[in-house]
């Protein structure tokens, strides 16, 4: 009987050595889980521009020592054009107290900096940052919110559309009216045409279900349509592209990846430099520095984005000066 007794307390204490070898080692995991940073990645939609920043970001990232899976972790959420969705998911981040956001498209950096204002905010492809109450300045955003611009130039698109299309005399401009960069870039439009004697029709769209009935009322009044970096257009650009098409009238966008879709030209700026350049100030603050210090980056070198197939399509012959500029030219 003292030999059964003897081996069961063996056989308890055994177990009991188990179990507790077994709690230090989940807890020196989770230990090392809750030691590695953690980096929210929101994206209002998925279309071509925001995909090609948001793998920039995580390339540049893991060029600068920050590799997912190994010393950081990131979260990579996407709201699929539903504003509900975005703040879902920017109020996860914010209450697991992740260690930084990086917002990809202006809605995306609202919703985030609506959060949280301790939280680091990197915004990327936000047009008009100040305007969309993001930052108090460019030089010095002042919170704890930064990052980059994709700002370009409607009067540099509009100079690129006449060298290409000289007959322009109305202009349609696409643009969902609720994006404030978008905005921005329409009233930018508005005073080229007033400078330069043209006429401005417009075409709001609230979701990409409209885009084809806006795109169609244009291109029965319009020479020309102009699109800004829109998210919901540029989601739905291949509609954009077919309905122009058809009626032979020239899409001119805010984006290279818009262009890449159907839009005839642009003069825009690399998204993966512009990614580049969010994770470049990312790694600022990761490494101590605070974002109302840091200035929000708008790249200075725009280049001129072509589509021959499109040109082709709607009878277009681009000017031998303008191919001889095109940094890329897309069939």
């Amino acid at each position: 009987m003292k030999r059964i007794m003897r081996s069961t307390v063996s056989l308890l204490l055994s177990v009991m050595l188990l179990v507790l070898a077994a709690g230090c080692s989940a807890g020196g995991e989770s230990s090392q889980a809750d030691d590695q940073i953690k980096i929210g990645i929101v994206q209002i939609v998925e279309h071509p521009s925001l995909n090609t920043i948001r793998e920039a970001i995580v390339d540049q990232l893991a060029e600068k020592g920050y590799r997912d899976g190994e010393n950081v972790i990131i979260d990579y959420q996407n709201a699929q054009n539903d504003q509900n969705n975005l703040k879902t998911i920017c109020q996860k981040f914010s209450n697991s107290k992740y260690d930084m956001i990086i917002a990809i498209a202006t809605p995306s950096a609202q919703a985030a900096a609506g959060e949280t204002k301790e939280i680091p905010v990197v915004f990327s492809a936000c047009t008009d940052p100040v305007g969309s109450g993001l930052v108090d300045s460019l030089e010095k955003p002042g919170s704890n919110v930064t990052g980059t611009s994709d700002a370009v130039s409607a009067e540099k698109i509009m100079e690129l559309a006449l060298r290409i299309t000289p007959d322009i005399k109305t202009v349609g401009a696409l643009y969902n009216s609720g994006e404030t960069n978008s905005i921005a870039v329409i009233n930018n439009l508005k005073e080229y045409a007033q400078k330069n004697g043209l006429t401005v029709v417009e075409a709001t769209v609230m979701n990409s279900s409209e885009v084809q009935q806006a795109t169609a009322s244009l291109a029965s009044k319009a020479d020309a349509i102009f699109s800004p970096i829109d998210n919901t257009i540029a989601s739905a650009m291949p509609v954009v592209s077919q309905v122009a098409n058809q009626a032979k009238i020239p899409v001119y966008v805010g984006a290279d990846s818009m262009v890449k879709d159907g839009g005839l030209a642009t003069y825009g700026i690399n998204y993966v430099k512009l990614g580049q350049e969010t994770a470049n100030i990312a790694v600022q603050i990761l490494e101590g520095q605070k974002p109302g210090d840091i200035p929000v980056k708008t790249l200075s070198d725009v280049e001129v984005y072509l589509n021959k197939t499109t040109a082709e399509a709607i009878g277009i012959t681009i000017p031998e000066d303008v191919l001889s500029e095109a940094a890329q030219i897309f069939e």
